[in-house]
């Protein structure tokens, strides 16, 4: 379903990803693992066409989007849940629901979506009509991946949607996507610090390193390699 072959990003004169190729078939979840400034964030953002690769193809479900705009590939069903949820603070939960939805032009569909993430995270039925700002971190990280889910896609781009979150809340946020490519036969390519928890909903994963594919596989043999348990690990089976 989403295919990169040799893509390369640069800030400037700064070389951000180096050549990075992966591909996600559908009806997966892929990891991308690795430090801080490793480039997860800056792929997803090429990937969405937040950014613009300077080489590279990225083909999605046949379509070139390499040089397609953000609305256009959302249009083509890729959206992307940004790094610190990003939700509008001071409009309502519904009102964040309903521009996920911007794209779509079906006013019964898109009531029928909004009760299905209702039933799918109660607590944002609950508060629908407070400001999204008010919501814990939690909440709000079920608002941004509910708010991505009204625009229908059929590939998820989630970017670190464990970040600041304490261990119970980011489980449940793990286990809720797991249960969206079961439920829904959604494609995930999910970006993570947290290895082990990534890893144990993924079918496989790559690191990135330096804004190279270090290693990929498995999760089963990302979880035994010696280097990335080392790397990425070390601390989890600490805690």
């Amino acid at each position: 379903m989403l295919t990169l072959r040799n893509v390369d990003i640069h800030y400037g004169r700064v070389h951000a990803v180096r050549r990075v190729s992966l591909h996600v078939a559908p009806g997966e979840i892929v990891a991308l693992i690795g430090a801080n400034g490793a480039g997860k964030t800056t792929l997803l953002s090429a990937i969405s066409g937040v950014l613009r690769a300077s080489a590279g193809e990225i083909v999605f479900d046949g379509h070139d989007i390499a040089r397609e705009k953000p609305e256009r590939i959302v249009r083509l069903g890729l959206t992307q849940v940004p790094e610190r949820r990003l939700v509008f603070g001071p409009l309502s939960v519904e009102d964040n629901l309903l521009l996920g939805a911007y794209s779509r032009f079906t006013r019964r569909q898109v009531e029928a979506d909004l009760r299905e993430m209702y039933a799918m995270f109660p607590v944002l039925l609950d508060r629908r009509r407070q400001q999204a700002a008010a919501l814990s971190g939690g909440e709000q990280q079920m608002l941004a991946i509910a708010r991505a889910l009204m625009a229908r896609p059929r590939c998820l781009l989630l970017d670190e949607p464990g970040m600041g979150l304490a261990p119970q809340v980011c489980k449940e946020i793990f286990k809720r996507v797991a249960a969206l490519r079961q439920d829904r036969g959604l494609t995930v390519l999910l970006v993570e610090q947290n290895a082990k928890s990534a890893l144990a909903i993924a079918d496989r994963g790559y690191v990135l390193e330096t804004g190279r594919v270090l290693v990929s596989g498995t999760s089963e043999e990302l979880l035994a390699n010696r280097d990335v348990r080392r790397a990425y690990l070390g601390r989890e089976r600490e805690n």
